[in-house]
């Protein structure tokens, strides 16, 4: 075996527990307004988006999508929707590693972070417009 003098040999990639540890912390960091409604959210971390998803969203290259929100946003609900299912936050860890190793320039953290903060406001109500125009994250 050869000594690795970077100390990296034998770190294992982040797996869902180590996202799923990033993304609680993101939204544990939410404003108080913020922070109890997006509590009731699920979250779900799998490797890549699920091929209906995909297909409903004509995305091909499931690298492409490293986050969802899947729900009825705050804003649109009203006392008459019966939910079927919880809001749900859905992560998407291979996508997220690829662009965090593409990137090079961000720590891992805040990309999770930056991912769940984005599918959080969906939740609220916010389109992708109006998340682009207060976080120029993408730029």
């Amino acid at each position: 075996m050869t000594e690795d003098p970077t100390g990296w040999a034998e770190v294992p990639a982040p797996d869902d527990e180590v996202i799923e540890t990033l993304a609680r912390a993101a939204l544990a960091a939410l404003p108080p307004q913020f922070r109890a409604a997006a509590a009731a959210l699920v979250l779900r971390i799998v490797d890549f988006a699920p091929d209906e998803i995909l297909d409903a969203m004509n995305i091909e290259d499931a690298f492409e999508l490293t986050g969802l929100y899947d729900g009825i946003p705050l804003t649109e609900r009203s006392v008459m929707d019966q939910p079927t299912q919880p809001d749900t936050v859905w992560l998407f860890r291979r996508a997220i590693l690829d662009e965090w190793v593409s990137r090079g320039d961000v720590g891992l953290g805040d990309l999770v972070a930056n991912v769940v903060v984005h599918e959080v406001a969906h939740h609220f109500g916010w389109s992708d417009d109006d998340i682009a125009s207060i976080d120029r994250w993408w730029e």
